[in-house]
């Protein structure tokens, strides 16, 4: 299942320079989104913080990105945004499979996250990558008439 970078053109560490592009796939992805600052913080905290540049574009715009954290043996998969105009390509998963190819290069056993049980697309590729749900954080997510559960899920290495 694993995926080298080197095979995904375009995919490469972001940096400072790439978050005006980064918060346009991030407001265009999430009714809640991520503020600048998060994305700034995670740079500064030494996260594993990638994006997919579109090749093909001239201006080089961002098909998409994913921020990982790494700590004890541990990874948890913060953030992953593909451009709504990008989707159905598989992209997703070849993120997903090269943060996962992060994670093992960290020593990591065990990859965490959380998704929105309504984000079905989401939850059903994590499944298929070999997530399997774990726990439930309530009222995790910010939702227009209240709060929604996030669902916790991990994948042992």
């Amino acid at each position: 299942m694993s995926v080298n970078a080197v095979s995904i053109p375009g995919l490469r560490p972001m940096i400072e320079g790439d978050l005006d592009q980064v918060m346009v796939v991030e407001y265009a992805s999430y009714p809640f989104p991520w503020t600048r600052g998060i994305f700034k913080d995670c740079l500064s905290s030494g996260y594993c913080c990638w994006v997919m540049e579109d090749t093909d574009s001239l201006a080089g715009e961002l098909k998409g990105y994913g921020i990982l954290s790494v700590a004890a043996g541990e990874a948890h998969v913060l953030n992953v945004a593909i451009s709504p105009k990008q989707r159905q390509q598989g992209l997703a998963r070849h993120l997903m499979f090269h943060l996962l190819d992060v994670a093992k290069d960290h020593n990591v056993e065990t990859v965490f996250l959380e998704v929105r049980p309504s984000n079905t697309a989401a939850f059903r590729l994590y499944h298929a990558l070999g997530f399997n749900q774990v726990g439930q954080r309530r009222d995790y997510y910010p939702t227009e008439t209240g709060r929604e559960d996030a669902l916790i899920m991990a994948l042992t290495l």
